[in-house]
């Protein structure tokens, strides 16, 4: 018997892996399955016919247009619908909910959020705000819609009460971005998805259909939050999104797979869709930012004369060599700089609930491993270079202050995080990569990025 209750509606588009796990899924409920295929070459279709789906087609433009189109195309029959991607499935809980649905029972609904866990790579996503997170799946037919006014990131949208199932959760997880390449792929063009969005809502093109509110509906709390995302500067956000998800959201205690995932996702994904926007806008005014080679002379020289000096009082303040007492008790910041990222590292650690041993040059942790932070691992080079391009930019004194602070408080941040994971996930002979060289590469390529929008922002206000 067919269940009366509700129905499934599911996009596809070579979904081969994962439509077998979210089929056998649901299979119990014995509810009548749709789904819209975008063009399938696997065995995706194969699939839908062994389990006698009704299939349609229409190509992809984005995951908004084509949910509207899918609620638009088929003669559903009962009172809900449950919108699913072919990379979910129902956890024991969710069916077990399901099971017992009944539609009497929620007259005063017309909408139910389901509690997502997201998976990468087979590792749960627990931290960095990953969740917990609610997504409207199931609501009335004809009463449910597709919110059109986003290209990429996608929502239903419903009128009247809805409620939220915390316990009952569906299990996100995409089996074909177990190879990475599939996954770098998959979000370059979603990149240029959302970059295409955000410039609509510059130009004031749509406007979303619902009031963002802080403490409303998740909908309304996640529109909320985009509208303060859109009005921050570029390439600043995605720092201080990885930086909230990562640190404050507590991302690093996802593992090393949870931290790629948070870096690729929370970061680099949200950098690629800066870039477009500034392409595409570059595009519309065809400006650019020339540098003179005087500039150019006089950063290389405050470059030197920084650099230098701190190589100086390392050399006055280290016993042997040109040693000097007077400067070592007095003028060594180099040693309080050290002792700063010592003693902040051991805070974070401690908070969370490690036992730490604390070392002039260093420290352990109890039952995981720990660093000793020699002078060169400070990051004083690429801090003299940061400093040395924002003071001999052509900009207002103001403008250079505030981008040096936080451009160096950025640098400590990030060199704060990475001696947090060594402390606990580094052992040597472990792992083949050289964690010093990873850093510094991600340290220099933020502070690229940094400048790049220093120099784009005081450039657009020089030209006002």
């Amino acid at each position: 018997m067919t269940n009366p209750q509700f129905s499934f509606l599911i996009l596809t588009l070579n979904e081969e892996l994962n439509l077998p796990r979210l089929l056998n899924s649901i299979r119990s409920l014995q509810a009548k399955t749709y789904v819209l295929d975008s063009g399938s070459t696997d065995g995706t279709l194969e699939i839908c016919k062994m389990h006698g789906i009704n299939v349609k087609y229409q190509p992809f433009e984005n995951h908004p247009k084509q949910w509207d189109i899918a609620l638009r195309s088929f003669d559903i029959k009962t009172p809900w619908v449950i919108c699913l991607d072919a990379d979910q499935r129902l956890s024991a809980a969710l069916l077990s909910r399901l099971s017992n649905f009944k539609d009497e029972d929620h007259q005063d609904l017309n909408g139910i959020y389901f509690n997502r866990k997201n998976y990468f790579k087979g590792k749960w996503i627990r931290f960095g705000g990953f969740y917990p997170k609610y997504l409207l799946k199931m609501f009335r037919y004809r009463s449910g819609y597709s919110d059109l006014t986003e290209h990429m990131d996608h929502r239903f949208q419903v009128p009247g009460k809805t409620s939220i199932w915390k316990t009952a959760h569906l299990i996100e997880e995409n089996l074909k971005e177990n190879q990475i390449s599939f996954w770098i792929t998959k979000h370059d063009r979603y990149s240029s998805l959302l970059a295409e969005q955000e410039l609509r809502k510059k130009d004031n093109i749509k406007s979303t259909y619902i009031k963002p509110k802080p403490w409303r509906s998740p909908n309304e709390r996640n529109a909320w939050l985009k509208n303060i995302w859109w009005h921050m500067p570029l390439y600043i956000r995605p720092l201080l999104y990885f930086s909230y998800r990562f640190i404050f959201r507590m991302g690093f205690l996802d593992g090393k797979t949870g931290v790629l995932f948070h870096f690729l996702q929370g970061f680099w994904f949200r950098l690629i869709v800066d870039m477009k926007i500034e392409e595409m806008e570059n595009k519309q005014s065809s400006r650019g930012t020339k540098i003179s080679t005087h500039f150019i002379f006089r950063f290389l020289l405050l470059f030197s004369i920084l650099y230098a000096f701190h190589l100086a009082v390392i050399g006055l303040t280290t016993p042997g060599g040109l040693y000097l007492t007077f400067a070592d008790q007095h003028l060594n910041y180099i040693a309080s700089w050290r002792e700063f990222c010592i003693s902040s590292t051991t805070s974070i650690l401690e908070q969370l609930g490690y036992q730490t041993q604390t070392k002039s040059n260093g420290l352990s942790v109890k039952g995981h491993s720990g660093f000793r932070l020699i002078y060169s691992c400070l990051g004083y080079g690429v801090m003299s270079a940061f400093s040395a391009f924002v003071m001999v930019y052509p900009a207002k004194w103001h403008s250079k202050i505030t981008f040096l602070t936080l451009g160096l408080l950025m640098i400590q941040i990030l060199n704060i995080c990475r001696l947090t994971m060594i402390a606990l996930y580094y052992t040597s002979g472990k792992y083949s990569f050289d964690h010093h060289l990873l850093f510094n590469c991600l340290l220099y390529g933020c502070v690229a990025l940094t400048i790049y929008f220093f120099v784009n922002t005081t450039s657009r206000q020089n030209e006002g």
